[in-house]
């Protein structure tokens, strides 16, 4: 997302090769509380840009290393439209780095219905998120491959090895069932249902039948 899209990426903006290190936020009721790395960035001017925005009360150097420093920021994170998305649908945000221009979060919803809440607060409140993966660890069969099993992982893999999804394709069914050792019928019902595993888990459609 957009450094500029939601107050804790205005307030914790750098520049140049600067980047910015999320170590903890906690909590996300009450009073949130980040811990964050700052990397290659003057302490001075930083913190000094920090300071200026209303909603901060002070940034504090924790530790402090030659291309590095810890602090800890004191801020009212209500007014945070990114921040109470996510605590309003239930979720923990485990990581996020931000650059002079976007932010990368890694956050844990309870739920797909969560997320998909939390995408729709995000969107009503102009903060443009792209979903780079989904992961669902409540699942036993999702690792290593999303729900997708190894057969159907085979075969879908084959499958654009060989140019079936190319255009025009470059193989046909009956050409992957023989190198799979299987029939052609058995071969389109592996490719639907690992596509099927594939949206299920890493886009947010809720529960779809696999």
């Amino acid at each position: 997302m957009s450094s500029g899209d939601f107050e804790l990426g205005r307030i914790l903006a750098v520049e140049g090769n600067s980047t910015v290190e999320l170590e903890t936020l906690v909590p996300l009721g009450g009073t949130t509380v980040p811990l964050f790395w700052i990397h290659n960035a003057s302490r001075d001017s930083f913190v000094d840009g920090v300071q200026r925005h209303p909603t901060v009360d002070g940034a504090t150097a924790v530790d402090v290393f030659e291309d590095r420093t810890l602090f800890t920021l004191d801020w009212d994170a209500n007014r945070d439209d990114l921040i109470g998305a996510v605590r309003a649908n239930g979720g923990q945000i485990l990581d996020g780095v931000g650059t002079p221009a976007t932010w990368t979060f890694e956050v844990r919803f309870p739920s797909h219905e969560a997320l998909s809440a939390f995408s729709t607060d995000c969107e009503e409140a102009g903060i443009e998120l792209a979903v780079t993966r989904v992961y669902n660890p409540s699942e036993p069969d999702v690792q290593p491959w999303y729900g997708v099993t190894e057969p159907q992982f085979e075969a879908l893999t084959l499958a654009v090895r060989t140019g079936y999804y190319d255009i025009p394709r470059g193989c046909t069914t009956k050409e992957l069932a023989d190198e799979l050792g299987i029939s052609d019928q058995a071969v389109t019902e592996r490719l639907r249902r690992a596509i099927a595993a594939l949206v299920t888990y890493t886009l947010p459609v809720g529960d779809a039948e696999r």
